[in-house]
């Protein structure tokens, strides 16, 4: 459900009665430069991609470069 120039015990009753049915609601409305955004998607799963974390090189094994872990922008991994 999509809701938009409601007043907010409208949205709130509405996004009750979805919510209680499983239903995926949506609402906002905007007011010049300023706006809002409302989901409720109830239980969902998503995936995100993450970058992978580089392992440390053999060179360096002692200082502040070796304990810091590093991400590699080319390589990512899915996250559920």
């Amino acid at each position: 459900v999509c809701l938009t120039c409601c007043s907010r015990e409208s949205m709130v009753r509405i996004d009750q009665i979805c919510h209680k049915n499983g239903v995926k609601f949506f609402t906002g409305d905007v007011f010049g430069y300023h706006g809002y955004m409302f989901a409720d998607l109830g239980d969902h799963e998503f995936v995100e991609e993450k970058p992978k974390v580089a392992k440390a090189s053999a060179g360096l094994q002692d200082g502040p470069e070796a304990k810091r872990a590093r991400l590699d922008p080319a390589e990512t991994t899915m996250v559920k």
